[in-house]
């Protein structure tokens, strides 16, 4: 299947980053931006991006504002004209972006999980909020497991997690650790980080969270009480493990992995997810487009890594080889070097995802920055297990070829395609989360 084009090309075309906050509608009293959503996201990376943003637009003493309500804030700049420039972010949740699309109280949504299929439904009108251009990766996170700082316990996998946060596996001793009760911390009811879980963790397991749980709407809150309890454990995103201890984690047949930001930026780590902002395509406001772009720029990127979260940005990494590694793989790591980022597919089909959509042009710019477009370039391609390795195999294969005739477009002409079948799993697949995960394109370069 043909590629749609990249929306963000056209976007970056049609609205400059460079433009000066002149060209954008500004108003005495209103905000010229609304959004609303995650907390993971509203409370520290939304506010920077605004606020970077507003600079990059020429605008002057660009600052903070908090009002009563807790995760509620204003970032505020100046025009020359001394014109203040008011962008609202409410920080209460995913579920709670949608909502506020849906009765205009927001023109962005701000979400650490993909839009539900009900809540795509429900904003039909708005556009189709999966579309390339709606649907916007802006980060790439990871759920950290944590633990007191004196917690012996260096891993789990998610199925002890399960039993832990339903309340089935009670106590340290049963883990084969030790301490007596275990005392469950989880975020709200409202937050993507809470659904995140539920959907890796729990859900897949028929089981849910456990009435015992202590409940929190702030993630800083979250993970400061677990680091002052030495029986405690808590999920949490990335940038929040602050005084914890953070866990490596299996899934199904995978290794170990801590939450390691090489791990987290290609998603292999079982717990990782994407952070969205969602444009419905049919609002009008420039600021929430000249906003997507910026969170998608290299400026943009560079306040998503310093505000904890990890960037798209593409860079080589070194692979240590080791015997758990096909031979093949193993002796690709010992001449070549991995990009840090890996293509996924739309569920059921060979077509890339909209975060793939995106990194496609990031990883061109990165091979013919380095004048790498004449045979120095590997794909690798993976599947989830059929009941035929060999059609696992080809299945693999096909993957990589289909990014491959994406980058030929482009002029690049590859050294291999090479195809894993479903070796090398990152996820159980028992579920279709871990089968989308373990279908996956690596680029190499040499």
């Amino acid at each position: 299947m043909m590629l749609r084009v990249l929306y963000l090309s056209a976007l970056c075309a049609l609205l400059p980053l460079t433009a000066s906050a002149n060209d954008l509608p500004t108003s005495e009293t209103a905000p010229v931006l609304r959004i609303q959503g995650s907390n993971t996201i509203g409370a520290d990376l939304g506010p920077a991006l605004v606020a970077g943003l507003l600079r990059e637009q020429g605008l002057l003493k660009v600052h903070s504002e908090r009002p009563d309500t807790a995760n509620e804030q204003r970032i505020v700049g100046e025009n020359a004209q001394g014109q203040r420039v008011i962008v609202d972010v409410a920080a209460h949740g995913s579920s709670t972006g949608f909502t506020a699309l849906k009765n205009a109280s927001a023109d962005l949504a701000a979400s650490s999980r993909p839009i539900k299929d009900s809540e795509l439904a429900d904003l039909k009108s708005l556009g189709d909020l999966k579309s390339p251009g709606a649907e916007q990766v802006i980060a790439i996170d990871g759920l950290a497991i944590i633990l007191h700082p004196q917690n012996p316990l260096s891993q789990l996998n998610t199925e002890q997690l399960a039993r832990i946060f339903s309340g089935e596996a009670s106590t340290w001793e049963e883990l084969g650790g030790s301490g007596g009760t275990i005392h469950l911390y989880a975020r709200d009811d409202q937050s993507g980080t809470y659904d995140t879980f539920k959907e890796l963790v729990l859900g897949r397991r028929g089981k849910t969270l456990s009435s015992a749980a202590k409940r929190f709407e702030s993630s800083e809150q979250l993970s400061d009480a677990v680091s002052q309890d030495p029986q405690g454990i808590g999920f949490i995103g990335l940038p929040y493990v602050r005084q914890a201890k953070a866990v490596a984690i299996a899934d199904g047949q995978s290794q170990a992995m801590l939450p390691l930001n090489s791990l987290i930026a290609t998603e292999d780590y079982p717990l990782s997810r994407r952070l969205f902002l969602y444009l419905p395509p049919n609002g009008k406001n420039p600021w929430a487009q000249a906003l997507v772009a910026f969170a998608q720029s290299s400026n943009g990127q560079a306040i998503v890594a310093a505000n904890g979260f990890v960037a798209q940005t593409v860079h080589a990494m070194t692979v240590t080889p080791n015997a758990l590694m096909p031979e093949g793989y193993q002796a690709l790591s010992r001449h070549a070097q991995r990009l840090s980022v890996n293509f996924r597919f739309e569920e059921g089909s060979a077509t890339l995802d909209n975060k793939a959509r995106q990194d496609l042009s990031r990883v061109l710019d990165y091979i013919k920055q380095r004048d790498k477009t004449n045979r120095q370039v590997t794909l690798v391609g993976f599947g989830d297990a059929k009941n035929d390795p060999a059609r696992a195999d080809l299945l693999s294969k096909l993957r990589a070829m289909a990014v491959r005739r994406e980058l030929v477009k482009s002029g690049v002409v590859l050294r291999e395609i090479r195809g894993f079948g479903a070796e090398m799993p990152v996820a159980a697949n028992s579920a279709d989360e871990g089968r989308i995960r373990n279908r996956r394109v690596e680029v190499w370069v040499y």
